[in-house]
């Protein structure tokens, strides 16, 4: 799978593609990053991107004309602005874009982007949530690594995958490991049991409750 950033940050990314799951992805050959330093396709001298808005207000806008020239030749690809406006991205989406062969990821900054490029060139909105960022290189990280967890190869037990939070809309039950009490707290008796049954309808009946609890919202009808 290739990804394609456009930012104003390429050096953002140079922790995140060189950390765990996504430095493997990247080695096994099974995850192509390629950042686009959108200041490249600057206009003029000074390789202006951005400028006032029409209408006047504070800020700056990236121009349509540097994007163009960086996303219409990525139509081939998913192109993707993060945006507060866009769809909140949830582990649905992330499947979906894994399965892609060519993902564009655009960054925007200062007041977002003229209109017209969310118009002519991008395929989809999305947003990491209900806050605003300086920039879209967090998301496009954020979406990098979801994405790159689940290519062939990259996670050591593909099965663990599978019972993860925000599958068949449920979140994952809580884990424990050695040693089996900790200042008076104890691992709960069941997982010590080695009745394996007995071990997974606890966990199914935990995920239950833990989502009625903390997140009702995703409980299916």
């Amino acid at each position: 799978m290739k990804i394609s950033v456009v930012t104003l940050f390429p050096g953002y990314f140079s922790g995140p593609l060189a950390t765990s799951m996504v430095e493997r992805a990247i080695a096994k050959g099974s995850l192509e990053v390629d950042l686009v330093d959108l200041r490249t396709y600057g206009k003029g001298a000074h390789r202006q991107v951005d400028d006032a808005p029409f209408g006047g207000g504070p800020g700056m806008v990236l121009m349509i004309e540097p994007l163009a020239a960086v996303l219409e030749p990525l139509a081939g690809s998913h192109r993707v602005y993060f945006s507060p406006a866009g769809t909140p991205i949830d582990q649905q989406m992330i499947d979906r874009f894994a399965l892609l062969s060519h993902l564009t990821l655009l960054c925007g900054r200062y007041e977002g982007v003229d209109q017209r490029v969310v118009d002519l060139f991008i395929d989809e909105e999305v947003s990491l949530g209900d806050f605003v960022l300086a920039g879209g290189e967090a998301a496009a990280a954020a979406v990098i690594e979801a994405v790159a967890r689940l290519l062939p190869g990259v996670v050591g037990n593909p099965g663990s995958v599978d019972t993860e939070s925000f599958r068949s809309g449920l979140l994952e039950e809580p884990h424990y490991t050695r040693p089996a009490e900790f200042r008076g707290f104890a691992v709960p008796e069941i997982l010590l049991s080695g009745d394996h049954a007995r071990i997974e309808a606890w966990r199914r009946q935990q995920r239950e409750d833990r989502t009625a609890t903390r997140r009702p919202d995703l409980q299916r009808d």
